[in-house]
């Protein structure tokens, strides 16, 4: 009886000690977010999107030389800039990161989150959606779907897309 109460003990320790979805040791990263780096046609169209109509701010930018971006695989020899945005100027804040190469889209445009592979959508939670949908009806977004619509007892979802087509979802209580 004592061996199976110090086994069960065990067995239900376990969980805590070694957890069962994690393959990497923790600690790995030096960052807790991710940060994205989206190619997009028109830097200035996309940045005018992302600055007046979602609400980010602009944190930083830095260009990439030529034989650096060829250095380090990025492109084959194009040099860029990129234009890091947050939605707030903190060190925690996940940072969307807008470059352009000039080049038009060679993936046709989608209209809904199936038409192509890859990432397809984001979604932006918020504190309020009123001063998002000011903002969209200022200018001159058109929303997706039904939307906006009433996602829960508590929130409202928005679907917009940028200038590329990139899908984001807004959610947050009216």
């Amino acid at each position: 009886m004592k061996n199976r109460l110090k086994a069960f003990i065990l067995l239900a320790m376990l969980p805590i000690v070694m957890p069962a979805f994690s393959a990497q040791p923790p600690g790995d990263f030096a960052k807790s977010g991710i940060s994205v780096g989206l190619v997009v046609e028109d830097l200035n169209k996309s940045l005018d999107f992302y600055l007046n109509v979602i609400g980010m701010v602009k944190t930083s930018a830095f260009s990439v030389v030529s034989a650096r971006a060829k250095e380090l695989g990025l492109s084959n020899g194009d040099r860029f800039d990129v234009t890091i945005l947050k939605l707030e100027n903190s060190e925690q804040a996940a940072e969307w990161k807008l470059m352009s190469f000039g080049k038009k889209a060679a993936h046709p445009k989608q209209y809904f989150v199936p038409d192509d592979t890859g990432m397809q959508y984001i979604t932006i939670y918020v504190k309020s959606m009123r001063p998002i949908l000011e903002r969209i009806k200022k200018y001159k977004v058109k929303t997706l779907g039904i939307t906006p619509t009433k996602l829960d007892e508590t929130r409202d979802f928005v679907l917009l897309q940028d200038p590329d087509g990139n899908f984001i979802e807004m959610i947050g209580p009216k």
